[in-house]
């Protein structure tokens, strides 16, 4: 035993359980590191490939390049190559001999000492590529050298090389020192403060960090800040942040309804003063608006789509920067720093709101000119056609109003606005609650008021992150005045604050409606919400209530179980069963690689609801899931007859249940923190290796049974233009079920008075167990678990 081995629980304050995981994780990373300095340097060996005859032919009487012009252009890539060289070939052998004790300081401390060198790049690296450009335009050899050099791929790969060009095998070093750091925080994380390692991580670190700050940094422009005072005047009906879509481009607009004209204005970027001003885009007398479509053959524009994946992340940062107020507040009240992350949550929230909307809603004017807005749900669209209509019964004549009347309209609407804000969280109070975090059961009972029999659905939405999402749908009740539905959804909320409800007359035949927005639709029939307050659904039992919508009346009733409570993992009395059964059990019972239940479900998923809109993310309804559940548990012979004649949301939430009430999560309470860390980790091939290394370390059931799951996701994904679930949209569904810390570790909110509001470390936990799931979703290939099982753990191969 070493000195450091007999001190370590002592010196590090931590458990040994702790801290054997933190060194595990030491491994895993130190494996990472070695992936991405391998590939690192087969980029650096095909920039120096040509430079050897580049610099022979330089002698002769037909020289390519000169020998001055090779000097610029590969400046100090072969001394690069040397001090990696050292470094990898140092630490690889360190690796494959693995234990907790091994050292690999030493050699971090000496890289981030050579970072000299990177100084010396980055400074001529603008020159290089100044040399470059023109040496390609003066000669057609070496246009033709520079375009195809090729780089050693995984050995994995089916082509041992890939082409590259010499502008991106040049940006290789210039991106690589702004990782070093952030390799050297991974490393730092998991190196216990007792471990000989750690002074020697921290040092390297001071010097990347310091060398970093020398380079040049970008400064990113502050967007003005949208405050200013409340006004009131009686021609303002209605304003709000709006996004329109301009020739295939999103843009934040402040839209004003008044009493005799719609307003669409921009808000003016301040160079100096702080008094905002706006900027008249258009505008549209009441009388000459129309939403229906001026020409039938006029077609809806495309709508660009933001990326899920970008919008997690602007969600990852806004709850990043939430937390990080949080604690400056605790720290230092009405600090300049709480000012300035204000100001940057602002920013971020206004991206948010401009790239997430998807619905179009269109206005059009007399004089022949439409323009189009994207909002994210059908209940604002409802809410501005109805408030205009309902003005424009008061309004007789057209007009036109002169440049001056139009510059003194828009200059009011500085005083006037209502809204001063992006309807985001920036505006609320810090004592206002912070929405709910778990599930929502809605019970949708029956609906009354109605003139004449019609065929009646109604859809529930919550909202999450400031806009709305459609979470629940019940059947179609036909032919009738008075609907009966009484259908029960567990709907996933996500600080939400919310619930809304819409009531539709389902039209089969799609003539009698009038096109709108360039689409048939079911005709709105009524609307309403009801606000979901944390104190009311505090004791988890059923509330009756009645929204009134239009004249109509719908009764419903909801229960709420935080997240926290409604995750907790309770193993099945019955070890006959499936549900709440160890995955290893059943399949070991059933002599099956993967559960029959998971077989089943999907497979009847993939039969009939690969095409259903929202499938996995719609609710099920729940006496259904109930009913299929114990069919599954008592081994009920019928249970492909009850499937196929089911709604197949209820198939896809039974899924979900079943995974859920694992006794543990299929990514298992050993391995969730590495996941998690895993994840962080900065480098792409690092993250690579370490992730899959993790993967293939879960038990072979779990594994296979994942492995199944992944590729049916990826599949339903296929068809996301039909049935709207990108990848990420599944990530979101699917990873908070499969991946979860253990009771111990999970941070459950400070305040045992409020258990049913959820902290924002808790929330970016989500989002993590989300980025870890859709990690694997986006990975194209996973190796097979059988062959390479053991000796891929320390492998670079991957």
């Amino acid at each position: 035993m070493t000195p450091w081995d007999s001190q370590r629980p002592r010196a590090c304050g931590l458990s040994e359980l702790d801290l054997e995981k933190g060194l595990e994780m030491r491994k895993w990373v130190l494996s990472g590191i070695l992936a991405s300095e391998e590939t690192y340097l087969s980029h650096l060996e095909a920039l120096l490939l040509p430079m050897k005859p580049l610099k022979a032919a330089a002698t002769t009487s037909q020289p390519v390049l000169t020998s001055q012009q090779i000097e610029t252009i590969f400046f100090k890539v072969p001394e690069l190559y040397e001090i990696h060289k050292d470094f990898y070939d140092g630490l690889f052998p360190r690796v494959q001999q693995w234990s907790h004790q091994q050292r690999v300081g030493d050699l971090f401390q000496k890289l981030a000492s050579q970072l000299g060198v990177y100084r010396a790049f980055v400074d001529n690296y603008g020159v290089a590529m100044e040399m470059a450009e023109k040496c390609c335009q003066a000669n057609a050899q070496f246009a033709e050298i520079s375009e195809n050099l090729r780089a050693r791929s995984n050995k994995d790969a089916k082509d041992p090389t890939t082409k590259n060009s010499l502008e991106t095998l040049l940006y290789k070093p210039v991106d690589r020192v702004t990782r070093s750091t952030l390799v050297l925080h991974d490393l730092l994380k998991h190196t216990p403060a007792s471990h000989p390692d750690h002074p020697l991580l921290q040092d390297a670190l001071r010097i990347s960090q310091n060398f970093l700050s020398s380079i040049n940094e970008e400064i990113t422009p502050r967007r003005q800040s949208m405050t200013v005072k409340k006004g009131e005047h009686r021609q303002l009906l209605k304003d709000s942040f709006m996004v329109e879509l301009v020739e295939g481009a999103r843009k934040l607009r402040h839209v004003f309804l008044f009493t005799d004209l719609l307003l669409c204005t921009k808000l003016k970027k301040q160079s100096g003063g702080k008094t905002q001003q706006y900027d008249c885009k258009w505008y549209i007398p009441l009388t000459d608006l129309s939403f229906q479509m001026v020409d039938e053959s006029e077609a809806v524009p495309n709508i660009p789509l933001v990326p899920d994946e970008e919008l997690d992340a602007l969600k990852i940062k806004i709850s990043q920067i939430k937390s990080d107020i949080q604690r400056e507040k605790r720290a230092n009240k009405g600090s300049k720093a709480t000012e300035r992350l204000k100001k940057k949550l602002s920013e971020q929230e206004s991206l948010l709101l401009l790239m997430s909307p998807s619905m179009a809603f269109r206005v059009h004017s007399r004089n022949g000119k439409s323009y189009t807005f994207l909002i994210s749900s059908d209940y604002e669209r409802a809410e501005w056609k109805e408030n205009i209509r309902e003005q424009q019964k008061k309004c007789f004549k057209s007009f036109s109003l002169t440049s001056v009347e139009l510059q003194m309209l828009t200059n009011s609407c500085v005083k006037l606005q209502t809204v001063h804000s992006i309807p985001l969280t920036i505006n609320k109070e810090d004592d206002e609650s912070p929405g709910l975090y778990g599930f929502l059961n809605v019970i949708v009972h029956s609906a009354t008021g109605f003139k004449q029999s019609s065929n009646l659905y109604c859809t529930l939405e919550v909202d999450s992150f400031g806009y709305f999402v459609n979470k629940a749908k019940t059947r179609v009740y036909r032919d009738t005045a008075e609907p009966n539905w009484n259908e029960e959804f567990e709907i996933e909320l996500e600080g939400s604050q919310t619930l809304r409800i819409l009531c539709y007359e389902k039209c089969y035949n799609k003539t009698k409606i009038p096109k709108e927005d360039g689409e048939s639709t079911d005709r709105l029939m009524g609307k309403g919400q009801v606000q979901l307050d944390p104190q009311a659904l505090q004791d988890r039992d059923w509330q009756r209530t009645v929204i009134a919508m239009n004249g109509i009346e719908v009764k419903l009733s909801i229960k709420f179980n935080s997240r926290e409570f409604s995750l907790k993992r309770m193993p099945s009395r019955k070890q006959t069963g499936v549900f709440g059964v160890k995955i290893a059990v059943v399949t070991k019972r059933e002599r099956s690689k993967v559960p029959y239940i998971v077989r089943q479900c999907v497979e009847e998923i993939e039969r009939r609801g690969m095409e259903e809109v929202g499938i996995y993310r719609v609710s099920g309804v729940a006496t259904d899931i109930q009913a299929l559940k114990a069919a599954f548990d008592v081994n009920n012979k019928d249970v492909s007859v009850m499937m196929s004649e089911m709604d197949v949301n209820a198939i896809a939430g039974t899924l979900k249940l079943y995974f859920r009430e694992l006794p543990e999560p299929l990514f298992t309470d050993e391995f969730y923190p590495n996941f998690a860390e895993g994840i962080a980790l900065s480098d792409p091939v690092a993250k690579e290796s370490c992730m899959l290394n993790l993967l293939l370390s879960l038990p072979e059931a779990n594994l296979l049974t994942f492995l199944f799951l992944l590729d049916h996701l990826k599949r339903v994904a296929e068809k996301e233009a039909i049935n709207k679930m990108s990848l990420h949209n599944l990530a979101t569904v699917f990873g908070p079920t499969l991946l979860r810390p253990s009771e111990k570790e999970s941070k459950l909110p400070a305040n045992p008075s409020q258990p049913i509001t959820m902290t924002d470390s808790w929330s970016l936990e989500v989002m993590s167990q989300v980025q870890v799931l859709l990690y694997f979703l986006q990975l194209e290939a996973i190796p097979a678990p059988d062959s390479k099982r053991q000796s891929i753990l320390f492998s670079t191969e991957v």
